[in-house]
């Protein structure tokens, strides 16, 4: 009998909401993988992390996982957004694989160079857009490819939030270092979705503001996507909408597909449960199945499981068989080359055409 290879071990760097809800509890639920060490300083998540992931050692600091790199086989970076590209660079420089959180980078210019040196070096590199294995998106990717919408005109996608009340934390600080704001946090999903559907995009035209009282940093943005394929994307996101739009509408010009919620994996990471076989991970509730058809003649279509275990899976893959990651970094450039169209297109309210 042969024995079975030993997991691939895992460094975490950031033990927030994206390190502990999302990044430990899907590395340490996927086969081949195993969460090895912890970068926190903080007490209260020290003590979260013991709690959760007994068997995983604590950090003070990113330089005490890259002085012993060779006992690690992946990296991943859930800290702040400033420190993204460094952390991947020193990472990258260590001989590591790489996982960065999105915002891969501020700048499409600082994500190119990263992808450029992982290129170069051989290493794995990708980032992790979750929002890809959301049910409802994974819903829509499928209708649009059977054709069940006939030729699409028009993708319609919110995340929107009513948060009235600014928060402490890096996010809501005004040093465009922090990267902070909706436009790169919940924006970087609505874009990546856009581009991963529909290709491309030729202009961009947006509205980003600051609605809240005590706000600093954008909590309010709207772009409107040509794609070159001539689909045309339009995407909010807000942290002030007491009333949410739908979270998809996409017409064609042989039906549509309207849904409203949001995929129930996040809430069901943030309260501790954890995916798993036999779990039904990732299922929609039926009363919030989108419908499909036409005004009078629309049936609801059972919502394809979210899965978010299915990005760490494909990365136990890349590292086993080196195939591609799940999330080519790449994507990244083009979702944050958007971003910056949109910037200038708000700042000078006019439509901005990519090269």
């Amino acid at each position: 009998m042969s024995t079975p290879p030993a997991p691939f071990r895992v460094g975490l760097i950031g033990y927030g909401l994206a390190g502990s809800a999302f990044h430990a509890p899907l590395i340490a639920t996927t086969p081949g993988l195993r969460l090895d060490a912890v970068v926190t300083a903080n007490p209260e998540r020290r003590a979260q992390l013991h709690r959760d992931h007994p068997d995983a050692r604590a950090l003070d600091t990113p330089d005490q996982l890259f002085e012993d790199a060779d006992r690690y086989d992946l990296v991943v970076i859930a800290s702040p957004n400033r420190t993204h590209v460094p952390l991947a660079r020193t990472s990258l420089l260590a001989g590591l694989a790489t996982v960065v959180d999105k915002p891969l980078a501020a700048t499409s210019a600082e994500a190119r160079d990263l992808c450029e040196f992982a290129e170069k070096s051989g290493l794995l590199l990708s980032v992790f857009q979750n929002r890809r294995w959301d049910g409802d998106f994974r819903t829509v990717r499928r209708l649009v490819e059977e054709g069940r919408l006939g030729r699409v005109h028009r993708f319609e996608s919110r995340f929107e939030r009513f948060r009235p009340k600014p928060k402490a934390g890096w996010r809501e600080l005004a040093d465009p270092a922090e990267v902070g704001g909706t436009l790169y946090d919940l924006g970087s999903h609505l874009v990546d979705q856009a581009l991963a559907l529909f290709g491309p995009v030729e202009t961009v035209y947006a509205e980003i503001d600051v609605l809240r009282d005590g706000a600093v940093v954008d909590d309010d943005a709207f772009l409107a996507l040509t794609h070159t394929g001539g689909v045309r994307s339009q995407l909010w996101t807000s942290a002030l909408t007491p009333l949410a739009g739908p979270r998809l509408r996409v017409l064609g010009d042989s039906a549509g597909y309207v849904k409203f919620g949001m995929d129930p994996q996040e809430a069901a990471l943030r309260a501790g449960h954890r995916p798993g076989p036999g779990r039904h991970w990732g299922d929609d509730d039926p009363a919030a199945y989108g419908l499909l058809g036409t005004d009078g003649d629309a049936e609801p279509v059972p919502t394809d499981p979210g899965d978010y275990p299915a990005f760490y899976a494909g990365i136990a893959a890349s590292l086993t068989d080196r195939t591609p990651p799940p999330v080519d970094p790449r994507d990244a450039v083009a979702t944050l080359t958007v971003l910056e169209a949109a910037r200038a297109s708000a700042a000078t309210a006019s439509v901005v055409r990519l090269p």
